[in-house]
Formats: structure tokens, sequence, C-alpha cells
């Protein structure tokens, strides 16, 4: 890689050529504000201007996140000029702000407000009229708030490098202009896939999840049963919300920290995915067996669902018909966990503690009910999870390490625990696909063909004389390539596991914010590595587990013993399967 001389503050530095100032600031340990690069690098870029530098060359001030370097040039961070242009910038940016920081759900880590301290930005410099606001809150997961939009466009591009989707874009002109779906429509009169990417990478409370803390309260205090279940993926991450390192896996505290908040029982959602499981593998090789359409795919990123039903429809045979697991565990613990314990399953309220905003949704759908009771009430994402934990006053960092209740239902395995991340969802069908096939445990239960974090992963496995192939995809962008296939008649798959976001839950769009700036001891690349670090938690749970394929989960034996008979019998078709409906009114 070439190399170019330059000065920052009068200090001589080598760097590589291509690199931005801001870029290369940043590797010579200076840190201009900003408010793009360096968060997610995914933004209108020099739109916002707060980057301003002086350097040789340029006329005048420059936006440092798109002005490269060049041999001999000189750049001034800390110049009169310089600060008050940026100070400047941030005031512009604050006189078009709806500044009710206090009861923002963004509080605490609100870009903006950072970098107003940084700069030294004074308030109310610029006073008049503001660009007239749009509140769109008729979705289940995602409110917008234009009053709180810099127009960074960071929501754009996630859309489009996630998805290859364009659901968010800038609308109308000059002052008027805001980010918005297509003629400001809300998000409910759209076909946005809800999975909170947007939300993901806002810098301010313009995007968030709509909260159901109220609601928990509410079923709380009017004395309902009140039960939670908790994604694998949310231990993978919630000990960031308390400042603990990426990657921390905090089960056992977060299990203390639900029961200190009034729980009834905590379970995991783990029992659930093994549950998962076993309808999955056995559901696949009876398409695999008598002519059942394939390729099958999986069906627990509610994300995916939604994309499926709004641009593939005449696909959805292909998809598993599997509930996702928290649903088919809200489906349990409201027939056969109340029939146990003599509990009416109209007084039990089921929360889901999920790193998706795409869950909020699909609570709602009306076939993910049994007998007009809907089997999840409430689902909290894991940032909600933070705040509720902090309203109390609990020091999470000092809670004890406590147990899952597995009371009738909840004991979980490896298998079940891999599913927060992508491939997860495959290698636990596999390991107990394989066993269902051949009567044989696998030498090793570890498929490493299906992790990490290609776009698409593909690999063949030979499981009982039986070559099987599948592939794995994360991002609606990579799911095209192999849903395109499919209707061209090329697929050459038995098996597709899709998950909605990239990376899988553990990137969910209800997860803490990974930022930069609110990270100070964090290595410098965390936005390349975060994804592995919470993945790897994952992993590192599995191992440890004595049981790590679902079929021999005790309690998953006994629940079919005693009362669903088999995988895909009658009555695991009426408490655990659904349908899919494909929405003509988005489609092209």
């Amino acid at each position: 890689m070439a190399k170019v001389n330059i000065k920052i503050e009068g200090i001589p530095f080598e760097v590589e050529a291509g690199l931005t100032i801001l870029e290369a600031a940043k590797a010579c340990g200076f840190e201009i504000p900003s408010l793009c690069a360096f968060n997610h690098g995914e933004c209108s870029k020099g739109s916002c201007r707060v980057c301003l530098v002086e350097a040789t060359g340029a006329r005048g001030l420059v936006a440092s996140c798109v002005y490269p370097v060049a041999e001999d040039m000189e750049i001034t961070i800390s110049s009169p000029k310089a600060t008050a242009a940026r100070r400047t910038s941030v005031e512009l940016l604050l006189s078009n702000h709806n500044k009710n920081c206090q009861q923002c759900e963004k509080n605490g880590k609100c870009e903006l407000l950072h970098v107003a301290k940084v700069t030294g930005a004074r308030d109310d410099m610029y006073q008049g009229e503001q660009t007239p606001t749009t509140l769109d809150r008729l979705t289940p997961s995602i409110v917008r708030d234009t009053s709180k939009c810099i127009l960074c466009g960071r929501c754009v591009e996630r859309c489009k490098n996630a998805h290859g989707l364009g659901i968010l874009g800038f609308e109308k002109r000059g002052f008027n202009t805001i980010v918005s779906p297509a003629e400001n429509r809300s998000f409910a009169d759209s076909p946005c896939i809800l999975c909170g990417q947007c939300v993901s990478v806002c810098p301010t409370g313009a995007l968030m999840e709509v909260s159901e803390i109220d609601k928990v309260d509410a079923a709380m205090k009017a004395g309902k049963f009140v039960v939670v279940q908790t994604a694998p993926a949310v231990r993978a991450a919630l000990g960031e919300e308390f400042d603990m390192p990426i990657g921390t896996r905090v089960t056992g505290k977060m299990v203390a920290a639900l029961r200190r908040l009034g729980f009834k029982k905590v379970f995991d959602t783990n029992f659930a995915a093994d549950l998962t499981i076993m309808e999955e593998a056995s559901e696949l090789l009876d398409r695999i067996q008598n002519g059942g359409k394939l390729p099958m795919i999986t069906s627990c990123s509610p994300g995916w669902v939604n994309y499926a039903e709004y641009n593939y429809g005449e696909l959805l045979p292909h998809l598993s018909s599997c509930k996702s697991p928290h649903e088919m565990f809200g489906a349990i613990l409201k027939s056969y966990y109340c029939e146990k314990n003599g509990i009416d399953p109209k007084d039990m309220f089921v929360v889901s503690i999920m790193p998706c905003t795409a869950k909020k949704y699909e609570k709602d759908r009306p076939e993910l009910s049994v007998n007009g009771i809907a089997d999840v009430d409430a689902v909290l994402t894991t940032r909600e999870l933070g705040k509720l934990i902090k309203r109390s006053g609990i020091q999470f960092t000092k809670l004890p390490d406590e147990e899952f209740d597995n009371d009738v239902v909840g004991d979980y395995t490896g298998a079940g625990v891999i599913f927060g991340t992508t491939g997860g969802v495959m290698e636990a069908a596999l390991r107990t696909a394989a066993f269902k096939l051949t009567g044989e445990e696998l030498n090793s239960v570890d498929l490493k063909e299906v992790r990490g974090f290609n776009g698409i992963k593909e690999a063949t496995y030979n499981l009982g004389g039986m070559n099987v192939k599948v592939a794995v995809a994360h991002g609606m962008k990579y799911a095209k390539v192999l849903l395109d296939q499919i209707k061209a008649g090329t697929s050459e798959y038995h098996f597709i596991e899709i998950m909605g976001c990239p990376g899988g839950c553990i990137a969910g769009g209800g997860q803490p914010y990974v930022r930069p700036c609110f990270l100070p001891n964090e290595d410098a690349n965390i936005l390349d590595t975060y994804k592995a670090k919470r993945a790897a938690a994952l992993y590192t749970e599995d191992e440890l587990r004595t049981i790590r394929v679902s079929h021999k989960n005790p309690q998953i034996i006994e629940l079919y013993n005693s009362y669903l008979e088999k995988p895909n019998s009658h009555k695991a078709h009426e408490l655990l399967h659904t349908t899919y409906t494909a929405r003509e009114k988005f489609k092209k």
C-alpha cells in the first residue's frame, strides 16, 4: 500500500494513501468530532459539516470525512477557525432539533448531544422556524420522529447495505427535507420488514423501538402471573448496557436481575429453540424423504418472514411452518405449563426479552395465537431490559449468578444457545437431523463450515449416506441471491437458513448500541469485531453445556411423551406451527 507524508497539528506522520483526513487522523491518535465515520460509516457523507478542519491545498475549511489526504498536506484541527466552524455546525443542527433530552429514549447514548459537548455548542444560538414534524407510531415495532432527525442518512444507507432495500430516503426539498418511507408514509404503509437496523445506527432519538415497558408494568400491577423468557443473544450483549466489555456472557446475572424485577418465573427461550429443532429437523427429513417442497427455509426470524411475504409470496411454501422459538414457548407455557400448574391461560402474561424489534410486530400476528389467546403478550428489547434494571436501582455487575427456572419446562442444550448467531439454527438442526437419519450421534457437533460472517455460506454433509446440501444467509441482500436461485429453478440446496439481521440476532435491531464514542475502553476496530465477540459468548456457552443436542433435552423428551406425542403430530401443529400470507398490497 502506497504511503503519503502528512502533518497533523504540526506533527509528521506517514499514512496510507487514499485515506480521508478523518481516517488518517484517527489512525494517528486524533479524534475529530464527527457524526458519521468511526460510528458506522453509513451516512450522507459531508452533510452535517461537524468534522471541519483546515488543510493545506484546500480552499477554506473541508469536511474531513470526505477529503482525502495528500503528500505534504498539513492538517489543523484545533485552530480557532476550525473549532468555531464545528461549533456553529452543531448549533445549526440543534436549532432544528427537538431538545426534549430528559424525556428522550436515547438519553445517554445520543451522539448529537455528545458532539455538542465536545464542540462546546451553545444553546439556542439560532432560533426560528423548525421543519414540520412527522411522528409515526403506527407499527408495533418502530417509532419515527422527524423532529429529532439530523438528516445524516445513516438509516438510509443501512437499509440498503443490510437488505438491498430502500425503505427510507430523503423526501421533499430544502428546509422541508425529511427522511421517511416514500411520500412520507408510515412504516405501517410500506414494505418495511421492521428489523430495526435503521434504529441501531440512528445517532439521535429520531428512530426508536416502540416501548412496551408500561404494558409489563400494568400486567404486574393487575396481578397477572407474569413470566419472562430471554433469547440466547440477549445474554451476549446485555452487559454492555452496564459498561461491561463487549462479548461478556452475563447469563447468571441476567436471571438474577429478572427475578428481582418481580417476574414469577424466569425461563430461557433456548428450551423452545430445542423444541423448534425437534419440529424443524423432523419437517426437513419428511420433506426430503417424501417429496416435499425443497429447499426448506428456516422461519425463526420475523424480519426475514416479513421480507418473504412482501417480496417472494410465491416462495412461501418453502418456509418451515414452525413458529419462532419464543412464540413456541408462549404457546407451551399457556397450554402445557398452565395445565401442569393449575393456571388459567388468561391469567398468564408472557414477556419475551428479544434482540429484535420485528418480534414486537410478530407477537401481534393473529396466526400466532391459540384459541384466541396470543402466545406472547409483550416483547422488550435488550435495551429495554437494561432500562428496566437501571430504573429499579439494581446494581447489575454486583449480582450473583443464578439459574433459570426449569420446572416442567426451561432446561436447554447447547444447540439452543447458538440460535442467536448466523449459522446457529442450521448447525443445531443438522445435529439432530443426523441423529434422526442414522440413529447415531455425530463424531463432532461443531459444524464450523456454517459459522462465520460471510454473506452466504454453503456446505454439504453426508448424513446416513445422504448428501444434504445447505446454505446460510444473513441480511436480505444475500438472502435475495438464494431466493432468486429458487425462483429460477437452479437451487441445489435441501435446507437454507436465513436471518434478517446481518450477523444474526447478536446484531439485532434491539441490541445495545455499538458507538465507539461511548466505548473508550474497546479496541479501535470494535465495529469490525463486536459481532464476533458476541457470537463467541454463545459458542462458549454451547461448549459448556453438558448436553449439546436438542433431542437429548430431558424436558423436551418428556413434553413429547406426555403431551405432544411426537414431532409434527397433530397436537404439535396446533400449538407450534403457523402459516404465512403474501402481502398483495405491496406487490410490484
